[in-house]
């Protein structure tokens, strides 16, 4: 296993937890109660809240605040600058630490640079979420969704191929060979 890289410039707080093999870049914060799996790749100048789980091998580009409510599992990728937020009706005057709402990135999902992830939402294994899209409600597993609010504009494998569909809802990745079904309108791999 890879040693654990902490850039000078970088801050974790104590009580923060960084498995093993960890790069954290320039300019990054890591709150005490944050947690981050094996693996994980901090880019510049990304702030991560107390709360937060990061699960194994996830990348997160430069810029990116991750604040509390939110979880990635393995293999997530956060391209830069996107954004969560993690209060619907935020005021500055009015605190609402109390009434964080949940955001799940599960496992393998890919959000674009420059996305909104709106609070309370999950986003679905090996999902594809566009650079710049703002997503309002929740994403299905191996779904493409771009534009403001997000819409579904297709499917894509667990590799990141897009996925066409015969006239019997087969598809198989041309990367890999793997095969996936449409049923009901989602997507599910086959096995």
């Amino acid at each position: 296993m890879k040693d654990t890289f902490i850039h000078p410039t970088a801050i974790v707080d104590d009580g923060a937890v960084v498995e093993p093999g960890c790069r954290i870049w320039h300019f990054s914060h890591i709150m005490g109660g944050a947690v981050l799996g094996e693996c994980c790749n901090i880019g510049q100048n990304v702030f991560i809240a107390s709360g937060v789980r990061l699960g194994r091998n996830v990348k997160i580009q430069n810029n990116v605040s991750v604040y509390a409510g939110v979880i990635c599992e393995d293999n997530v990728f956060l391209g830069p600058s996107c954004v969560f937020t993690n209060v619907k009706n935020p005021r500055s005057e009015i605190s609402r630490h109390d009434s964080y709402a949940n955001t799940i990135v599960r496992h393998g999902a890919t959000i674009g640079a420059n996305a909104t992830i709106v609070c309370g939402v999950e986003i679905g294994k090996y999902a594809l979420v566009g650079a710049g899209a703002v997503v309002t409600r929740p994403v299905p597993e191996y779904a493409i969704v771009v534009g403001s609010p997000a819409r579904c504009v297709g499917w894509v494998c667990r590799c990141g191929c897009r996925l066409e569909f015969d006239e019997n809802g087969v598809a198989e990745c041309a990367e890999s060979g793997d095969r996936y079904k449409k049923i009901n309108g989602l997507v599910y791999a086959s096995h």
